[in-house]
């Protein structure tokens, strides 16, 4: 089953963001763009790398109206205390998603049933919350944020030009397609 055009299905949660414990809901994944970022767990290895990463870029994401959205099979206390101790961690200014029933990871699709843990699954979801872009990788290969803020750019660029698409390694500023039967074999 695609993933790609269908629609967050409901959920309640608490995350660790900023210094408080919040609830965070399928809602709050509507009327702005999104990323959800499933990790496996606290206290681990290629983990914060990547938190890390997603923080350090995390003000162009919001320049860009996005809101990021970590999530694992920890609790929001777990959370808390990872975001207490690592260094790496402490940077984080995203919400922390505590997911320990599943619920969350199973919806999307990246729950490693046998270890009760999430893969690694990057969602992007549209202000409508329907998810646009969909990545998961083994659990030890690490993602790369500035990657994704270029998906991001790109998906946002899509939605607001219909008729042009982006083609690969497209940066903004850059040139689209508008496909026609004219561009057929001609690229």
């Amino acid at each position: 089953m695609s993933y790609i055009n269908s629609s967050v299905k409901p959920f309640n949660a608490t995350a660790y963001h900023n210094g408080k414990f919040v609830q965070v809901s399928d809602a709050d994944l509507k009327g702005k763009w999104s990323v959800v970022f499933f990790y496996p767990a606290d206290f681990t290895f290629v983990c914060p790398t990547e938190l890390g990463d997603v923080a350090d870029l995390y003000p162009e994401f919001q320049k860009l109206g996005v809101e990021v959205y970590a999530v694992s099979t920890d609790t929001h206390f777990t959370h808390k205390a990872w975001h207490d101790t690592s260094d790496t961690i402490k940077k984080i200014q995203y919400p922390m998603i505590g997911d320990p029933t599943g619920t969350i990871t199973r919806n999307f699709g990246v729950m490693i049933e046998e270890a009760g843990l999430a893969d690694r699954g990057t969602f992007v979801l549209d202000p409508e919350g329907k998810i646009q872009i969909v990545e998961i990788n083994a659990g030890g290969v690490g993602r790369d944020a500035s990657e994704l803020l270029r998906k991001v750019k790109a998906a946002q660029y899509v939605a607001s030009h219909p008729g042009e698409v982006c083609p690969a390694k497209w940066k903004e500023g850059e040139a689209t397609l508008a496909p026609s039967l004219d561009l057929v074999g001609k690229i």
